[in-house]
């Protein structure tokens, strides 16, 4: 069992109640597939449109998602899980319930002999000075614990409107997340020896050797228009794929 999943950009409770069925339909097959053949699940960020930790409530629009997740939980599988600029801040509760590895940010990971660098993609341009201030305030600690103290529905459709809010600014599929993201990963391969940058964020589905000839961007695409890729890294091979049912 040494193969490692990857997904990105699934959005769970973005879209009406049909896609979100047809989305748990989709992560249910791939689970299974992890739990069977899998040495670890990557999600890199996005996976859920919104999130919002209370100390003794579980949001229930997430109920199906989480059984899910229980169930991969119960088998031999590494878990990570990259935030991404909609499932903001992840708290303790998906490590504490269910093992999972939470993480911020870009970080070089070494799977199978392999030098990776994984993380959801958002925040890297240094420029963008309104989206690091909104990422300050949305992951401080003290706003946190203020919105936990809030009745849950209020705290969800607050969180529900940051999630818009991160959406405006940062719409994805455009051609300037996309070509940023790959000019980021060609700059970095200049500068340390990398095989695989993984990414998402900018929803464009993408495998591209990088400026050394060796490396590769991949950018695992999204799942909020009907089609549902993961890839999978299975003996020093990186491959993109497209779940069907």
């Amino acid at each position: 069992m040494s193969k490692s999943f990857f997904i990105s950009d699934i959005h769970l409770g973005l879209q009406d109640e049909g896609a979100e069925k047809e989305h748990i339909r989709h992560l249910e097959k791939l689970f299974t597939m992890v739990a069977s053949y899998g040495a670890a699940l990557y999600m890199v960020g996005d996976i859920l449109d919104y999130w919002m930790e209370f100390r003794h409530v579980i949001p229930r629009y997430f109920s199906s998602f989480l059984c899910l997740l229980q169930e991969l939980s119960r088998h031999d599988v590494r878990l990570y899980w990259f935030s991404g600029n909609h499932d903001f801040t992840l708290g303790r509760f998906f490590t504490d319930e269910y093992g999972v590895r939470c993480l911020y940010g870009m970080h070089e990971m070494l799977i199978d002999e392999r030098r990776f660098v994984i993380g959801h993609g958002d925040g890297l341009d240094r420029s963008d000075i309104g989206y690091r201030l909104f990422v300050a305030m949305i992951r401080n600690r003290f706003n946190q614990r203020l919105l936990s103290s809030l009745q849950p529905d209020l705290a969800i459709a607050i969180m529900r409107r940051f999630s818009r809010m991160s959406r405006d600014r940062n719409p994805g599929e455009n051609g300037y997340e996309s070509d940023f993201l790959q000019q980021y990963a060609d700059a970095l391969v200049r500068q340390k020896d990398f095989d695989y940058f993984v990414c998402g964020h900018s929803h464009a589905l993408k495998k591209k050797l990088l400026a050394n000839a060796r490396s590769h961007y991949i950018n695992l695409g999204t799942w909020i228009h009907g089609s549902y890729p993961y890839a999978i890294f299975d003996n020093g091979v990186f491959s993109l794929q497209e779940l069907s049912i």
